[in-house]
């Protein structure tokens, strides 16, 4: 692309992107923005942020401290976050100063799973049955009318599984709802659903899109255990969940790498697609990207943050992405000998159980149906 078919506003190297929040994901977004000669400047009040180790600009404040976060604004050119659960404030803040992508029209959304839900129907897509909660109540009415098992979640801050309880015939809803801290929450319909799948999707500034291949998913203890590309789905499911993708991304204009799960029920010999939830950021289920891909949704996003054109995800290998989990990281001599795979640590402190520590890429000969 020339130069007169750039953004005219976009980030060139040596610019510099802010990311709000410090985990595994800023790291790698950082590490992938340093391959394309942009610097990063991590914004997160956790000392022990592991993003803080590779970039050379941080900031080690309170999401809420308007005076940190403005002289944050002065040192970037862009800003995005790694994480759902930045408050919205911080985003209107920062707006107010400078580009924020992708925004907070998708945080405000997917950061409240009522609204996430609310917002699936309006696609005109399914989502699991659901009840607002907002007492005891409003759980008992749900689970009456949604029969069991049900689920009950948080309406927000939930993630791996936590604020989640599931209800079963003869279940106490007032110990469930006390569980959660009686905090507003939906209660949902069990989906006998056969497989998990997720779908990733970028959309850049100037609303191009680029569609990654489907990934399968599998899940031990609320957590994501393993990631496979490609999905083994009929090809109308593929076509199906990379069309709500697009869907998504045009009606909440959004500009960045967006995933969106799904779950995969079969009836009468046919797959048909139920939403489970989005993440507005790069995510666990797109690490396979790495290794295994032209471009990895890390570089991606930031591409499309920094107002770059966006780069075409083909896919170069068959990939299992397996998470590191706890005391598992430790293993690291054994995981560094395998001669097809990639390991990604995350240098965290400490290893914790259910604490993501890394994930390693195996990868085979590309399957003989995408060559």
């Amino acid at each position: 692309m020339s130069d007169q078919a750039l953004p005219p506003v976009a980030v060139p190297p040596c610019g510099i992107i802010g990311i709000l929040g410090g985990g595994q994901l800023g790291r790698m977004l950082a590490l992938a923005a340093a391959e394309m000669g942009l610097n990063c400047h991590i914004y997160c009040p956790d000392p022990k942020s592991p993003a803080f180790d590779v970039v050379s600009r941080s900031t080690c404040a309170d999401y809420d401290d308007e005076t940190a976060l403005a002289a944050f604004s002065r040192d970037v050119d862009a800003v995005t976050f790694e994480f759902e659960n930045v408050p919205p404030d911080t985003v209107d803040f920062l707006s107010s100063q400078l580009p924020v992508r992708p925004g907070g029209k998708a945080l405000r959304i997917t950061q409240d799973r009522l609204k996430e839900k609310r917002f699936i129907e309006s696609l005109g897509r399914s989502c699991a049955p659901f009840m607002a909660v907002d007492s005891l109540d409003d759980l008992i009415r749900g689970v009456k009318r949604l029969s069991y098992p049900a689920i009950l979640k948080t309406r927000r801050f939930g993630y791996d599984g936590k604020g989640q309880v599931m209800l079963h015939e003869g279940d106490d809803p007032a110990l469930a709802f006390a569980a959660i801290g009686e905090a507003p929450a939906i209660v949902e319909g069990f989906v006998p659903f056969a497989k998990e799948i997720s779908a990733l999707v970028a959309r850049g500034r100037d609303g191009r899109i680029a569609l990654y291949d489907i990934a399968e998913n599998h899940h031990e203890n609320h957590i994501l255990r393993v990631s496979r590309v490609p999905a083994a789905i009929e090809p109308s499911t593929r076509e199906a969940a990379l069309e709500i993708a697009r869907h998504a991304v045009e009606r909440l204009d959004y500009v960045g790498v967006l995933a969106i799960e799904f779950f995969v029920l079969e009836e009468e010999a046919k797959e048909r697609l139920v939403i489970n939830e989005f993440a507005p950021r790069v995510h666990n289920s797109g690490h396979w990207t790495q290794d295994g891909c032209a471009v990895s949704q890390f570089a991606q996003h930031i591409r499309a943050v920094a107002g770059w054109p966006l780069a075409r995800p083909v896919r170069l290998a068959d990939v299992e992405m397996t998470n590191l989990i706890g005391d598992e990281v430790n293993g690291w001599r054994t995981l560094a000998l395998e001669p097809a795979a990639v390991v990604h640590f995350y240098a965290k402190a400490e290893s914790r159980e259910g604490r993501k520590m890394g994930h390693i890429n195996r990868l085979t000969t590309l399957s003989r149906s995408r060559r």
